[in-house]
């Protein structure tokens, strides 16, 4: 990295090039200068823009270069000279020695040197005592040599044993044998970068000079939109149901009564979820007057009298609540559409999947939007049970990456058994929860006239948790922040994570 060098240094660089006859090292000038070399860089580039005024060749160099152990060595001695130095003519226990920042080291090599010798036998423990009356530190005199840039006067041994030491490295130094050019001149006259309408008409650009075209310069990357992670993760999510043999349902009707919505489920007309502040709902159209007569009178019955080994809820049932229009707060919806049409003809196995938006009335927040994107798996089989509902989950999840999974019991007015799908959340270092799943029950499929031994068994999650485990995005302001257009931040909206 270069600096822009000013004015100044660039003339001055320009005044000691015409001194010589053959050129000046970078490296030299920085330092007569004393300013930093990468500030004579920028003036080397600075000029370089400006055509053939210098001619500038890059040159690489080899040197040694202390370290900073091996500063602090050539100051105050060679950690076994230190310790040599640290012995009194009595002795020093060993323990004591140890203590020394230098000891440890110092100590192994002073025993190498043959400076010092230990009685291991003496009354207060090991002893240290010294073997020679005075030494020749050789380590700090060659790091010396270094330091004073007489690296010469060491043999290539030598010095691979301090570099082995970590008191030396050699260090490669990059500078500019800088020279002059073609067009060169100590006078800097701006370049023109644009040949201006006002130049053709009056004639200047015949004495003007302009900077020349570099052609082989990238261009300036157009505006254009991105895949927003959630898109990806959408398409990823497609391409693995499709490959599990699942056929998509059609979601295109965001608009639902409350029959499909939530009575067609054994969802009770007075349950939470169908309140105000939970739902949105329509005031044009307000109401939906098309519904099979016979699979409306039975859902009626299953909730106000019971059915099918089943009390019900006991309560009584209007049909003006399930007429009621609604932006649909879940793609289970379409599932029981899907479902009531497959019990309608002659009963084969299917497996179904959707990807679509939802909506809820929330309060709009830092983890919560008025939309968002939810993912749905139904089966239907004879004889399907919990096992191959989280069997299946572990083969979905696996082919996207995500191996890690949790099931936790849990309570849906639609399924039972019911579980908790949770994953382990890297970014986060925790659990998050990612999905719910179930057993459809029999209030529910046999209204629709579904074979007895008929299970159903499904899922449903949200694309935006998946899409953070995956991408290790810990909240939603990182996975708004990622590149995206207008109409892809629209049409990908975050609602219901944890941030």
């Amino acid at each position: 990295n270069w600096v822009m060098a000013d004015t100044g240094v660039v003339e001055t660089l320009l005044r000691l090039i015409e001194k010589v006859d053959d050129g000046v090292d970078s490296l030299e000038v920085a330092a007569s200068l004393g300013v930093d070399h990468q500030v004579i860089v920028g003036a080397v580039k600075s000029l370089q823009a400006l055509g053939d005024i210098i001619s500038a060749e890059l040159r690489s160099s080899k040197h040694w270069e202390l370290t900073e152990e091996g500063t602090e060595i050539a100051e105050q001695g060679s950690h076994e000279a230190r310790v040599f130095s640290s012995i009194p003519l009595e002795g020093l226990a060993q323990s004591e020695l140890m203590k020394l920042s230098f000891g440890k080291i110092g100590f192994s090599k002073a025993m190498s040197n043959k400076w010092i010798r230990v009685d291991k036998s003496h009354e207060g423990g090991p002893r240290i005592f010294k073997t020679v009356e005075s030494i020749d530190d050789q380590v700090r005199e060659k790091l010396l040599l270094v330091k004073k840039a007489n690296t010469a006067q060491l043999e290539e041994k030598e010095k691979n044993e301090l570099k082995k030491r970590k008191l030396l490295s050699e260090v490669t130094v990059k500078s500019y044998w800088i020279s002059k050019g073609i067009s060169f001149s100590t006078t800097i006259t701006k370049q023109e970068t644009e040949l201006t309408p006002e130049m053709v008409a009056n004639g200047s650009w015949k004495e003007k000079k302009f900077k020349p075209y570099n052609f082989e310069a990238m261009g300036v990357a157009p505006d254009c939109g991105h895949l927003h992670p959630l898109m990806k993760v959408r398409t990823q999510f497609r391409q693995i149901f499709l490959e599990m043999g699942f056929t998509e349902m059609p979601t295109n009707n965001f608009i639902e009564s409350s029959f499909w919505n939530f009575d067609s489920l054994f969802q009770p007309q007075q349950h939470p979820a169908r309140d105000q502040h939970d739902t949105f709902f329509l005031s044009d159209p307000a109401l939906a007057h098309e519904f099979p007569q016979d699979y409306l009178e039975r859902v009626k019955k299953v909730h106000s009298e019971g059915g099918f080994g089943s009390q019900g809820y006991k309560y009584d049932w209007k049909i003006e609540e399930a007429q009621k229009n609604i932006l649909r707060t879940h793609t289970t919806a379409v599932s029981a559409r899907m479902l009531y049409k497959l019990a309608q003809q002659k009963f084969t196995p299917v497996k179904y999947f959707s990807i679509d938006r939802v909506f809820r009335n929330e309060t709009l927040d830092a983890t919560h939007l008025a939309e968002f994107h939810q993912i749905e798996g139904v089966v239907a089989d004879y004889g399907l049970t919990l096992g191959d509902l989280m069997g299946i989950l572990h083969q979905f999840f696996t082919k996207l990456g995500i191996t890690k999974l949790r099931f936790k019991p849990a309570y849906n007015p639609y399924t039972e058994p019911s579980m908790e799908v949770f994953s382990y959340h890297e970014g986060l270092k925790k659990w998050v929860e990612v999905g719910n799943s179930g057993v459809f029950r029999p209030e529910m499929l046999l209204p629709m006239g579904l074979p007895e031994d008929v299970s159903v068994i499904a899922w449903g999650l949200s694309l935006e948790r998946p899409t953070m485990i995956k991408y290790g995005i810990n909240n939603i302001r990182e996975l708004v922040g990622h590149k995206v257009n207008l109409q892809m931040v629209y049409d990908s909206p975050i609602c219901r994570l944890e941030s």
